[in-house]
């Protein structure tokens, strides 16, 4: 039988272009103008996700967001904005239960809807498979930073360590928990996450905000360094190079790799190249195969490599494909990541064997 998705947007010609797009994936698609609509619709057929605008009369879709995660968890995706305070509320709702974000200009929306077909039918698929919970909205801090508090182990040496970390649907979460367990002086870590471009920025500064390491959207040339952490830019590719004694981050156009820009295959290979088995490759939730190529050639290169465990993803379709391919070493939960790379970063990565191909 095929899926049912709800298109809960006061435009009509979003609706319009939702429906054909989703219809001619296969997606039995209904719509609604506003979340008062849309909770009639559900009494009478639960669809399997929610295609949610944010800024709608009668009722705000942040509001319908928070009421529909606490009390009938269904999987989500924002329909946002690109710039503006659409940005920050769409950072929102992932943070209360929102598996993803799909861009929706000021002007030209129909066209745009058009030409980023193959993205919405992608993400709107993910969240088909997506596992969501019941949850209440999350209070974030009101401070910049909060004060070290070393919980886990300090690292002693960091300098020739690296950590890139591949995620999507699902992933801004899983990133989160991750970044706040790290103590100033983890060890330099690299992000791709699926994410829209305008999004990037907007994220990491949030990051920032709770970790007790930097988090800061990557720029050309910018230090891979203990004690912080660079996530690649929305649309733009992100790699790791060698230079001397320090890495450094490259970010640059180039065509879809695996299906994305930026690609977590394209930052896996790198940091194959550039740091072998001073690296360590982490692996977490997200649908399809991204990371999955890469991720296999930083293991023969003698780096450490890690995957999301199936319980604790949304999305267990990146991890199990790398699973699958022989690339990852270790399988965990999300909640024993951190420990796992902490670990890692104060062993000697030259007692390391690198496996044969």
């Amino acid at each position: 039988m095929p899926s049912r998705v709800l298109v809960v947007d006061d435009s009509a010609v979003v609706r319009q272009a939702m429906t054909q797009i989703l219809g001619g994936a296969g997606i039995l698609v209904t719509t609604a103008a506003d979340p008062i609509i849309a909770r009639d619709k559900m009494q009478r057929e639960r669809p399997d996700a929610i295609v949610l605008d944010i800024e709608m009369p009668r009722m705000d879709g942040l509001t319908f967001l928070q009421n529909l995660m606490a009390e009938d968890p269904i999987p989500v995706v924002v329909c946002s904005g690109l710039a503006g305070r659409g940005t920050e509320v769409a950072l929102t709702a992932l943070e209360c239960g929102a598996v993803d974000i799909v861009e929706k200009p000021r002007l030209g929306v129909k066209g745009f809807l058009e030409g980023s077909a193959g993205r919405i039918v992608d993400v709107v698929r993910a969240a088909l498979q997506a596992r969501v919970r019941a949850q209440s909205p999350r209070v974030r801090p009101a401070g910049r930073r909060p004060p070290a508090r070393l919980s886990l182990p300090a690292i002693r040496h960091t300098s020739d360590r690296v950590v890139v970390l591949g995620a999507s649907t699902g992933g801004t979460e899983a990133l989160r928990v991750l970044l706040v367990a790290m103590p100033p002086d983890a060890p330099g870590i690299v992000i791709v996450q699926h994410m829209p471009e305008m999004f990037t920025a907007q994220f990491a500064r949030r990051l920032d905000q709770e970790c007790r390491i930097e988090v800061k959207e990557a720029a050309p040339g910018d230090r891979i360094h203990p004690g912080r952490a660079l996530v690649a830019p929305g649309n733009r590719h992100l790699s790791v190079r060698r230079s001397g004694a320090q890495y450094l981050a490259e970010v640059f156009d180039a065509p879809l790799v695996s299906r994305h820009r930026p690609s977590v295959d394209v930052l896996f290979r790198s940091a194959a190249e550039a740091a072998g088995p001073s690296a360590l490759g982490v692996i977490l939730t997200g649908m399809g195969d991204d990371g999955a190529a890469g991720l296999l050639e930083m293991r023969r290169a003698g780096a450490h490599t890690l995957a999301q465990d199936e319980a604790s993803c949304v999305v267990f379709g990146m991890p199990k494909e790398a699973i699958a391919r022989g690339a990852v070493e270790d399988v965990l939960p999300l909640e024993r990541m951190a420990q796992a790379i902490l670990r890692w970063a104060e062993a000697d990565p030259r007692a390391r064997a690198v496996p044969r191909t």
